[in-house]
């Protein structure tokens, strides 16, 4: 199975978050894809996290060391269709991203977000987790 698995998914792993064995459960066999915006949202997320200070500058490279290990094929993203699903669903184009993925190449959506979950499924997209 091919899935197209959200940026939470792949920080829940790294950060060993309490969904991190259901998510490695669903991937297992799994093709995991995303938009090739991924490893910049990935890096956005730690140093929000570092700023925050929920982690340390050492917790948040270990934490991208981890993300980088995971198979993750990454894939260009129509950025003015993109940008249209955002204005529809009310979105910022980080999520739409990620539905446009998913809704393009009929793959289910794998996010721990709820308003993502929300906007898939209006939009007939599987979602896993």
């Amino acid at each position: 199975m091919r899935l197209i698995a959200d940026t939470n998914i792949l920080l829940a792993v790294a950060l060993d978050e309490p969904e991190k064995r259901r998510i490695i459960e669903v991937t297992a066999d799994a093709e995991v894809l995303a938009p090739e915006i991924l490893p910049y949202e990935i890096g956005n997320a730690l140093s929000a996290m570092v700023k925050r200070q929920r982690l340390t500058r050492e917790q948040a490279l270990a934490a991208l060391a981890a993300t980088q290990k995971v198979p993750v094929r990454l894939i260009a993203v129509d950025v003015a269709q993109a940008l249209q699903l955002g204005a529809e669903y009310g979105l910022y184009a980080y999520d739409a991203y990620f539905l446009h993925c998913a809704r393009t190449l009929s793959h289910p959506l794998l996010t721990l977000d709820a308003e993502m979950k929300r906007v898939a499924s209006r939009l007939r997209i599987k979602t896993l987790a």
